[in-house]
C-alpha cells in the first residue's frame, strides 16, 4: 500500500525513518526506477519513500513555456505505487517554498518534517533558493544530522543518459516506441472525454476527444493506441494528435481517439490512452471524403500493427 502525504498533512510516525529518493520524477522512467531500486537493495527492511514536488518547478519559473510534463501528479504517483514505494511526500512547490534556503530544506524538511534516515538522488540534484544547494553541501549537512546519502550516476541507454528531457524530445519527434524503451513502459495520457464537434460520427469514425492539458505535445499525427476504460476494459484504437487543419485554425492540441468495435457514451469519463506506434504525420485534407478514406486506412494500419505485435510476442 502506498500512502501519499501532501504539504498540508502532518507526517505520521509510521512514515518517519524511511529511506527516500529525491527528485521531480517526471515520467518515472528507467533512470528513476534504478534510483528507487538501488535504495531498496541497500535497505530492504526500511520503508521506501519518494520526496517530490507539485507542480513541477519549471511550471512555476517558466509559466509561459509550452506544456512539457510526461506525467501529471496522479499518473506519476500511480507509477511510483507500482514500483512498490511505501510513502510519497508530495511538497507544494510555491514561491514561498522556492525561496527556502538549502539549509532549511535539509534541516526543516528532510530532517524535522519528514524524518528520513537515508536519502538518494542523482548527481545533478540541486535544491534550495536559486538551486544553491549542491551535492557537496547536501553531503555535509546530512552527515551532520546523521542522515545517510547515496548519490548515483545517471542510468544510460547506449552512450546517452536516460532523462525526462530526452524522452520528451523523442515524443515530439514522433518516436513513441523508443520513448517507451527509456520509460520502461508505453507512454500514456489520462484525461476526461470532452464534447467535440461530433464530425467523426458523421463519417463513421466517432472519436473521444481529450485535451493534453499540461502534458507534453507529441508529434502531431496519427497513432496506434490502446485505451483503458474506467471499468478496466482494454480496447485497441487509432488516434490523432493535433490541431485538425482540415477544419481551420485550432488553438489547442487535441487527442482524438477512435475505439475499435465500440459504441458507448463515455462523455465525462476518464480514459487512459497509450501511444504505441506513430503511423503518419498530420495533414490537411481537401474535404470529408478524402479524410474518411485516410482514416479508414489509418485504422487498418493500426489494426495490423496490433495483430503483428501479438504475433511477435
Amino acid at each position: 500500500m502506498t500512502v501519499i502525504f501532501k504539504n498540508s498533512q502532518s507526517i505520521s510516525q509510521g512514515a518517519k525513518g524511511s529511506v527516500a529518493a529525491l527528485g521531480n520524477f517526471d515520467g518515472v522512467h528507467r533512470g528513476h526506477g534504478y534510483l528507487i531500486q538501488s535504495l531498496r537493495e541497500q535497505y530492504p527492511n526500511r520503508p521506501l519513500s519518494v520526496v517530490t514536488f507539485e507542480p513541477h518547478p519549471r511550471q512555476l519559473f517558466f509559466k509561459e513555456a509550452a506544456p512539457f510534463r510526461l506525467t501529471n501528479a496522479d499518473e506519476r504517483n500511480a507509477v511510483l505505487k507500482a514500483l512498490g514505494v511505501n510513502f510519497i511526500f508530495q511538497i507544494d512547490f510555491t514561491q514561498k517554498f522556492a525561496s527556502l534556503s538549502a539549509y532549511d530544506f535539509v534541516h526543516q524538511i528532510l530532517h524535522d518534517q519528514l524524518g528520513v534516515m537515508h536519502i538518494a538522488c542523482g548527481n545533478c540534484f540541486a535544491f534550495g533558493k536559486g538551486r544553491s544547494g549542491t551535492i557537496e553541501y547536501l553531503a555535509s549537512e546530512t552527515q551532520s544530522l546523521g542522515i545517510g546519502l547515496t548519490v548515483l550516476e545517471p542510468l544510460q541507454d547506449g552512450d546517452e543518459v536516460i532523462s525526462s528531457s530526452r524522452i520528451r524530445h523523442l515524443l515530439r519527434e514522433g518516436h513513441p516506441r523508443k520513448a517507451a524503451e527509456l520509460l520502461g513502459r508505453v507512454w500514456s495520457v489520462r484525461a476526461i472525454v470532452q464534447h467535440g464537434d461530433k464530425r467523426g460520427r458523421t463519417i463513421g469514425f466517432p472519436t473521444a476527444n481529450l485535451f493534453l492539458g499540461e502534458h507534453v505535445e507529441p508529434m502531431c499525427g496519427v497513432y496506434a493506441v490502446k485505451i483503458a476504460l474506467p471499468n478496466g476494459e482494454m480496447r485497441d484504437g487509432v488516434a490523432n494528435v493535433g490541431y485538425r487543419p482540415t477544419f481551420g485554425q485550432q488553438n489547442e492540441c487535441r487527442l482524438e481517439v477512435h475505439l475499435f468495435d465500440f459504441n458507448q457514451d463515455i462523455y465525462g469519463q476518464e480514459l487512459q490512452v497509450w501511444l504505441h506506434h506513430f503511423i503518419r504525420s498530420e495533414k490537411r485534407f481537401s474535404g470529408l471524403d478524402e479524410l474518411k478514406d485516410q482514416i479508414a486506412k489509418d485504422a487498418l494500419d493500426a489494426r495490423d500493427f496490433f495483430s503483428n505485435l501479438e504475433i511477435i510476442r
